[in-house]
């Protein structure tokens, strides 16, 4: 059996070996604590991210279809300008047109006259 001071030393050593136990368990129950406060912090950071990406896309979105809308808008006004400026110079090209055969008929009187 083992002598009294022996086991005293033994028990001695226990109880110091169950102390150094008991704070590093009340340490690491602190620390699980701190990392589920840093957990719910990154999970609200992790969900308002999410909710300005989700807001950046759709007004992004929404900026590509208004200037898919003006591009469109301004296609449709160069296009409707062109029609409408080949007109002009169609209706300018039958006038002067029209200059050149009154100038010739002009010109052919012109000539009838010094032939007679």
């Amino acid at each position: 059996m083992a002598q009294p001071d022996e086991l005293e030393a033994r028990v001695a050593a226990l109880e110091t070996q169950v102390r150094e136990l008991a704070d590093r368990v009340r340490l690491s129950e602190q620390d699980a604590a701190a990392a589920r406060v840093l957990a719910g912090g990154a999970d609200r950071d992790v969900a308002e991210i999410r909710g300005e990406i989700r807001d950046f896309r759709q007004a992004t979105t929404s900026s590509f279809n208004a200037m898919r809308e003006d591009v469109a808008d301004l296609r449709t006004q160069v296009r409707d300008g062109f029609t409408e400026m080949r007109g002009k110079f169609d209706a300018t090209a039958a006038g002067q047109q029209q200059i050149v055969n009154l100038l010739n008929t002009i010109i052919g009187q012109g000539e009838q006259r010094d032939d007679q």
